[in-house]
């Protein structure tokens, strides 16, 4: 049997039990490879129960950096007897399997192609320990000892984390020691080396493992947050509570005194209405909520946009519809939060690609939502969100200042200027406004979510709505200039086709495009950052034949929201969608835009895409 070789460049798959204790061995796991300097990607794959059912957690090690989710596992650890066949079959032709051999198995529960490991993890914790959830503990870290023998891990990088995850708790820390040498020490006296080997590498430099939660957080805090009302709902429940962990470090007078305000309400219907009545108060605020809690917000979201009250609202998008599989990933949630509401409405949203763009991106919401005067969505996703991504460090400029927009003070008031709260004296869209108290009888600061004239008069004539209603497509219009433009990557020569991409498929996008070059698909490339588009948008797409879309859900909504909004045909735009859940692999777009690509003659009939 022919087994796999490689140095840095491998996939380990690691199948447990949801609520074993395995989640912090495969982060040591993880965090120890990334000590060595060597990139990975990780993935937990969970359940939405809290315990019993299947968990997995997929390393990729890829000294070239590729942090996309690549397709297929080189080494299973397989932990969990109700995924055994599942774990199995997954494993590449000369991959490795390892598992725990105490219980005897019968040849037939393995493969030919497959070179099995055993350690008796079992057995070697009952000898060992006592205590049940000890046994169930060390067996994880245990597999972590074996797995850095087999594949060359320096142990002192494990001790180092060991030390610091157990700060201040030696007894913690000597245990755990203790029982990752014990796997260590049996694989090296009793398993056969391997073909899959980690190298000591400089390849992760200064940059920075971190979930895009964590990240977005920061970023409101930079960006100016003060207000944070939610209702827990994964996979957004961390980025609230991320929150309050950087507010009680920096919004935290010495005296004990806070300067913030975060409220779990009773519902998300209560957490916008909390945040709009922030923001019309002056506050910059923000909810974070996940695609049922967009559903829930879409009365107040409308009021937002008529009324023109700055918001934030930082969407991870799951799998749905209704409850749909709320621990999966996807991109379904683009429409949805493009047109929230009722009525004609559209709405700003930013796309970020890793954590790195969820601060940055975090941040500059508040701008935007203050200059536009109107709900900003983020559009994170599960896999962005709850996932460590290996991302260069978080850059800001003290020097910069937050942009409130159009605010009208006392002393404009006092010098004679004429205030409407939806004139529009500068063309752009955007009308004044002001703060609540600002003047004590001039410039009114009331606001209304019926139809009005530019002096916020109430009124139900035909013309003034109209007026109104282009205004907001005006001030649409202006977001284009403000929004981030689009990233434009250009394929090894002139071709007539391009690829448009967004959000978590950068990643796996950036490793299929060399791939697919290999397979002669020469594609120009253009990742799109906000919505609205970019006039780029449009010009990309005219430059090309044909475009492909890569998108994370079925009905391709982000294609979908092209054609609408930049009157594009739709043939010329053809769907690759990705939507089971996971999140998606550079394996699965070679493959699938190389099929698309030989049936429309883009390469010759005879090339595969392995």
């Amino acid at each position: 049997m022919q087994t796999l070789t490689a140095v840095n460049d491998f996939v380990v798959k690691f199948a447990n039990v949801n609520g074993s204790g395995s989640a912090s061995a495969n982060q040591l796991f993880a965090k120890s490879i990334l000590r060595m300097g060597i990139p990975i990607a990780s993935r937990n794959i969970f359940p939405s129960n809290i315990q019993g059912l299947p968990t997995w957690f997929e390393v990729r090690v890829s000294g070239a950096g590729h942090l996309g989710r690549r397709g297929g596992v080189d080494m299973a650890v397989a932990m969990n007897p109700q995924t055994w066949d599942r774990d199995i079959a997954e494993i590449e032709p000369g991959g490795y399997l390892l598992y725990d051999s105490t219980k005897t198995l019968p040849r037939s529960r393995f493969r030919d192609d497959v070179t099995v490991l055993g350690v008796p993890l079992t057995e070697m914790c009952n000898a060992r320990y006592t205590d049940a959830r000890q046994r169930q503990l060390f067996k994880n870290i245990m597999y972590v000892g074996a797995l850095s023998h087999l594949l060359g891990i320096d142990p002192a990088k494990v001790e180092q984390l060991l030390a610091e995850q157990y700060k201040g708790k030696e007894r913690l820390a000597g245990a755990n020691r203790e029982a990752f040498h014990m796997g260590r020490d049996w694989a090296a006296a009793n398993l056969p080396p391997i073909g899959l080997r980690l190298e000591p590498a400089d390849a992760v430099g200064n940059r920075i493992y971190v979930d895009g939660n964590s990240a977005a957080a920061l970023g409101a805090l930079y960006g100016g947050a003060t207000v944070c009302a939610w209702y827990p709902i994964t996979p957004s429940t961390s980025l609230a509570e991320a929150f309050e962990r950087h507010c009680r470090r920096f919004r935290t007078d010495p005296d004990g005194r806070k300067r913030y305000a975060i409220v779990q309400a009773e519902d998300e219907l209560a957490s916008i209405g909390i945040v709009i009545g922030a923001g019309w108060n002056g506050a910059r605020a923000f909810t974070a909520t996940s695609g049922p809690g967009v559903s829930l917000m879409q009365e107040f979201v409308g009021l937002s946009y008529f009324a023109e009250v700055p918001a934030v609202i930082f969407d991870v998008q799951r799998a749905g519809p209704s409850t749909g599989m709320p621990t999966r990933t996807q991109q379904a949630d683009i429409l949805a939060a493009a047109y929230a509401g009722h009525g004609d409405t559209k709405h700003v949203l930013l796309l970020p690609e890793d954590p790195r763009e969820c601060f940055e991106f975090g941040a500059a919401a508040f701008d935007l939502a203050d200059r536009l005067q109107t709900t900003i969505f983020v559009m994170l996703d599960l896999d962005i969100g709850m996932n460590d991504w290996l991302c260069e460090p978080f850059a800001w400029d003290d020097a910069r200042r937050m942009d409130r927009g159009k605010v009208m003070t006392a002393e404009m008031l006092e010098a004679g200027a004429v205030f409407g709260r939806y004139l529009d004296v500068d063309g752009d869209g955007i009308p004044y406004r002001t703060y609540p108290g600002t003047h004590p009888s001039k410039g009114a600061f009331f606001t209304r979510g019926t139809s009005r004239d530019r002096f916020a008069r109430y009124t139900e004539q035909g013309a003034a709505y109209v007026d109104n209603m282009q205004r907001l497509l005006r001030k649409f219009e202006t977001a284009k200039s403000l929004v981030p433009r689009p990233v434009e990557r250009k394929a090894g020569r002139a071709t007539p086709y391009g690829v448009i991409h967004y959000g978590s498929t950068a990643a796996p996008m950036r490793e299929a495009l060399a791939g697919l070059e290999e397979d002669g698909v020469h594609l120009d490339a253009l990742r799109v950052r906000a919505f609205p588009f970019h006039d780029d948008v449009v010009r990309f797409i005219e430059a090309h034949e044909t475009v492909f879309v890569v998108e994370q859900n079925r009905d391709a909504q982000l294609r979908t929201l092209i054609t609408t909004e930049c009157g594009i045909d739709p043939a010329r735009l053809v769907p690759i969608l990705h939507y089971d859940g996971t999140p998606i692999t550079a394996r699965f777009i070679r493959t699938a835009i190389g099929r698309q690509a030989r049936s429309l003659d883009v390469v010759p009939l005879r090339k595969t895409v392995s």
